[in-house]
């Protein structure tokens, strides 16, 4: 699955999981009722998932201009952690605001799902890439010829899956995803 179609269905699963388990937290932590947090935890996903396909697009664009396309653990980091921390900068006001609270007490509550959902994040988009393969994007020359000739992306073709392999410095990578190996993911 590739382009757009690809991106809604992962931006639709990722916020309509996010949005179950925001509210049942949020609710939590804030002793609020459900009716109040409930359309703060709508408009946070509403947020997340317009944010959620801006940064999606622009990790793509930056990750297509690599020499080593592979999503790596390291990669992968980079992109949940990314995410998360800019989309602090558009929640922590919106917070704030909703609840009638300082920008530093939104802050404090929000350190919940600063630290979760980089891990959610992670978790997720390995999962999807796994389920549905990797976008072109994380795909390689070698790979994107392979996907030219079979008429689209075959996750089962990667017969080095799991491998560990050895770069020209001697160092060790585990290729993550269901593309062929990285020899190095120097970007």
């Amino acid at each position: 699955m590739q382009g757009i179609k690809r991106k809604l269905v992962y931006v639709g699963g990722y916020e309509v999981l996010g949005l179950v388990v925001g509210t049942s937290v949020m609710t939590l932590l804030t002793g609020d009722a459900f009716s109040d947090t409930g359309p703060l935890a709508l408009m946070i996903s509403v947020v997340a998932t317009l944010w959620n396909m801006g940064y999606n697009s622009l990790f793509e664009a930056w990750e297509v201009r690599r020499n080593d396309r592979t999503r790596t653990v390291w990669r992968r980091i980079l992109h949940a952690v990314g995410f998360q921390i800019t989309l602090v900068c558009f929640l922590v006001p919106l917070i704030a605001w909703w609840l009638n609270i300082t920008v530093v007490h939104a802050f404090l509550l929000d350190i919940v799902f600063i630290v979760y959902v980089p891990f959610y994040t992670l978790a997720y988009h390995w999962a999807f890439d796994k389920i549905f393969g990797v976008p072109n994007s994380a795909r390689n020359d070698a790979d994107s010829s392979e996907i030219v000739a079979k008429g689209g992306p075959t996750p089962s073709s990667d017969s080095h899956h799991g491998e560990v392999e050895s770069d020209t410095d001697g160092a060790s990578r585990i290729p993550i995803g269901v593309n062929s190996p990285s020899v190095s993911d120097r970007s």
